[in-house]
């Protein structure tokens, strides 16, 4: 499934590696990570690893998928 998670801030490209596999878009003072997460222990590392980096976590939500992405 794929999952929204949206912090405080515009974190730079440096904090890609830290969510590898993730798509960072920033929006408005905010960045969102998007991506596949392929199960509960996973959501729970990437929830983790954003406290670790002293971000604030704002949402975490599961994705939308659009026609082409079930395909």
């Amino acid at each position: 499934m794929d999952y929204e998670l949206v912090v405080r801030g515009e974190i730079g490209d440096r904090f890609g590696v830290a969510f590898e596999g993730m798509h960072l878009e920033r929006v408005a003072g905010t960045t969102v990570l998007s991506g596949p997460v392929r199960d509960q222990a996973q959501l729970h590392g990437l929830i983790e690893r954003i406290q670790e980096l002293g971000i604030e976590l704002v949402s975490v939500n599961p994705a939308e998928r659009t026609t082409d992405d079930q395909a």
